[in-house]
């Protein structure tokens, strides 16, 4: 299953409000969004087949549209509902989740006020990148020769498909030294995020990460903190420089895919996956486990 590719796989998909079969998910090669970016997504995971933060990844999905001026004509609880269905509908336990839409074929150009709006969501099985042990050997990373660019030139808080076409060109580079990911850096120099991922920097009980004033604030970036704070750990968002990251320790980075992955090297950084590492690896995934209710 994992090998086949995504338009030949067997199960079922939301599409516009109906279940269909996943081979019939389909658009027209003129679609606006595929021409002009005019898309937004999410990535969601669901462990016990309960899916983590749901809530906040519908409602995120819907600003993620506004901030593209096109609105879904679902409502949050509605997402929530169907991304649910998805899942049952396709026998999942654990599962990545996809909620997309975008704009539609009615007119081709620039404009596309009259085009209508289409929503989706998919799921299939895509287990953890790694295991806990090899998690916390750390994986590497590679400077990334682009730039996370001004929020005055794109709408840098929004998921939207756009954003990522750098980090797929980031990623490919990456992948070709046999290495991880990339780092980012943002338009100003400062550090700002893995290609799909944002990074923490450690060292004893202090822990760093990057303002998100030019990128997304992840979810699993936010779970992560509360759960660092949770263990006695400061953690403090601010702008940092390269030349910085020889200060520190540890390093990991944050994602709905990526969970929460130590990392040993940037480049010329080296790190060692220790405490910090161990601790927030471990917590989080205990955190997305679906809790049982409690005894009556």
């Amino acid at each position: 299953m994992a090998g086949l590719p995504m338009d030949q796989r067997d199960g079922w998909i939301w599409y516009d409000g109906e279940m269909v079969p996943w081979k019939d998910a389909t658009l027209h090669v003129l679609t606006h969004g595929l021409h002009y970016a005019s898309s937004v997504f999410e990535g969601q995971r669901a462990y016990g087949g309960e899916i983590f933060k749901l809530h906040e990844h519908s409602e995120r999905l819907i600003r993620s549209a506004g901030m593209l001026d096109f609105k879904l004509g679902y409502s949050a609880d509605e997402i929530d509902d169907a991304c649910r269905a998805v899942l049952d509908k396709n026998g999942l336990v654990d599962a990545y989740m996809r909620p997309v839409a975008w704009r539609g074929s009615e007119e081709m150009g620039v404009a596309a006020a009259n085009n209508s709006v289409h929503v989706a969501i998919a799921a299939w099985e895509w287990p953890s990148y790694y295991s806990r042990e090899e998690r916390l050997k750390g994986v590497r990373l590679i400077h990334s020769e682009w730039k996370r660019p001004s929020p005055e030139t794109i709408p840098s808080a929004a998921k939207a498909a756009g954003l990522y076409m750098i980090c797929t060109l980031s990623k490919h580079k990456a992948t070709a030294q046999s290495c991880a990911d990339a780092l980012m850096l943002d338009y100003r120099g400062y550090v700002a995020e893995a290609t799909s991922a944002n990074i923490f920097f450690a060292r004893g009980k202090d822990i760093v990460t990057p303002l998100p004033d030019c990128f997304l604030n992840g979810i699993t970036r936010q779970t992560v903190i509360g759960l660092a704070r949770e263990h006695g750990y400061t953690v403090t968002e601010r702008h940092m420089r390269l030349e910085e990251l020889s200060d520190f320790d540890e390093c990991f980075l944050t994602g709905t895919a990526a969970e929460v992955t130590p990392v040993r090297e940037i480049g010329e950084f080296r790190f060692t996956p220790a405490a910090v590492s161990q601790t927030l690896v471990d917590a989080y995934m205990a955190e997305v486990q679906p809790k049982k209710a409690a005894a009556e």
